[in-house]
């Protein structure tokens, strides 16, 4: 690699929060999970603040024990496409689920989101880890783990395939000749293998960044190795420096082994940062979002990591139970870290559960700890950057007014974008057109 790309900043808008009490909080509008209004000014804000991207998390499955965010919320096509007519820069990426949907039709909607966003979109690529999903979509098993990583493999293979469907000067459109595209230009997918058929091609052209940005969401060995692979950017979540730099390194290191750069991969961990003018006020932040969850809401919260299991059957200050293999087809890296830690440290039901739903980070402080906090994993490549989630709208406020100041005097953040697209402003490479060095492949039809 040669020198460094500035660190990169993603903001999670998240509704009434991920935090399974927070829409409790007096500063959170109870409604925001589902208020237009709402992300637009959380989109609008971050843009202010030089953000490289805003992004929607999703999920495919509920029950009565879920976060309330995810009870009643936005699909993150939809919002995505709404708030590219009101901002300009911010990339916009959204969370779609492999095992749950169509690749034809993914790589059309996020070609279109691509579109309508002028080359701002991304797609947040997950395999959907709650079992329960196969029930909202006919399937009577969810697949195992493994499957679901070698399903998103092929997929990821096809979507790519039908974003190459046209090159990128097919479009003549001259009006004098009658000619609208050049057929030679056009080709066909004829995409046969284990988990899909496709043929192509696709029906809407590639956008000015070439193809939507790939995020991937997971930190399981498959999910690791399919990052990468394949993807563009990482979403990852590491508890303190040690961890992260182990993860960035072993990122960084398979993606060479690869044949890939480090530079053609972004690895951005999420960190929830708590914002004060002195310590104190930011550790009182910190306790007043802790007091609003119950015991009751933090084993319902913990529940589903577990494939929403009822840990409401043992005793709380007994060490925590000894749960086999559960969680191993679900949020695996997740739970073997949260069985794993509990283990090591003895630590009981209560303990795990509460400190589950409200995790100390080490990102709360004053602006200057958490600018500083932020340049020492930044600089010990630990991270290229963070998906910043604040539990409090206003915290997004401060983040941008207080700590995005100082990133920027130190010289390791942007003070105006690079780019108007996506690509551009993380500094990932243009992807070329897979068949525009190819020989003529094409079918023409009068109906395309």
């Amino acid at each position: 690699m040669g020198k460094r790309k500035q660190l990169k900043l993603g903001a999670i808008i998240h509704g009434v929060g991920g935090n399974i009490s927070g829409w409790r909080h007096p500063d959170v509008p109870v409604d925001a999970s589902v208020s237009f209004d709402f992300y637009k000014r959380q989109a609008q804000t971050a843009e202010r603040g030089k953000f490289d991207l805003a992004f929607i998390a999703d999920g495919l499955y509920i029950n009565e024990k879920s976060i309330p965010h995810f009870l009643n919320r936005f699909e993150p096509l939809t919002i995505l496409s709404a708030l590219a007519a009101v901002t300009s820069r911010i990339g916009l990426v959204g969370t779609l689920s492999t095992s749950y949907s169509e690749p034809f039709n993914v790589a059309r909607q996020f070609a279109s989101l691509d579109h309508i966003s002028g080359g701002r979109g991304g797609w947040n690529l997950v395999t959907s880890p709650l079992e329960g999903s196969a029930s909202n979509f006919s399937r009577k098993n969810h697949p195992s783990h493994g499957e679901r990583y070698e399903i998103a493999e092929e997929y990821l293979d096809v979507v790519r395939g039908l974003w190459d469907s046209w090159e990128d000067d097919a479009f003549v459109r001259d009006k004098e000749s009658g000619v609208f595209f050049d057929p030679e230009k056009l080709h066909r997918l004829n995409h046969e293998g284990k988990h899909f058929s496709v043929a192509g091609p696709l029906n809407i052209a590639r956008s000015k960044q070439g193809q939507p940005v790939v995020f991937q969401a997971g930190s399981s060995e498959a999910g690791k190795q399919l990052a990468a692979k394949a993807a563009d950017a990482v979403f990852t979540g590491q508890e303190t420096i040690e961890e992260a730099k182990a993860f960035y390194r072993d990122v960084k290191e398979r993606a060479a082994k690869e044949g890939r750069s480090g530079d053609d991969i972004v690895i951005l961990p999420g960190i929830a940062p708590i914002i004060g003018k002195t310590e104190e006020e930011a550790e009182r932040k910190y306790q007043e979002l802790a007091s609003l969850v119950s015991i009751e809401n933090a084993l319902n919260f913990l529940g589903r990591f577990f494939e929403h299991h009822d840990f409401g059957q043992y005793d709380l200050d007994a060490p925590f139970p000894e749960l086999g293999d559960l969680g191993k087809n679900s949020f695996r890296s997740g739970t073997d870290k949260i069985k794993s830690r509990a283990k090591e440290l003895g630590l009981t039901l209560r303990q795990v559960a509460l400190e589950t739903a409200t995790p100390r980070s080490a990102f709360i402080g004053t602006p200057e700890q958490i600018a500083d906090t932020i340049q020492q994993w930044y600089d010990a490549e630990a991270s290229d950057g963070f998906i910043v989630h604040t539990h409090i709208p206003n915290d997004l406020n401060d983040f941008v007014d207080y700590v995005i100041p100082i990133l920027q005097e130190r010289g390791i953040y942007r003070t105006e974008y690079e780019s108007d697209t996506l690509r551009g402003n993380l500094g990932l490479p243009f992807p070329l057109n897979r068949n525009a060095a190819k020989p003529l492949q094409r079918e023409t039809e009068s109906a395309i």
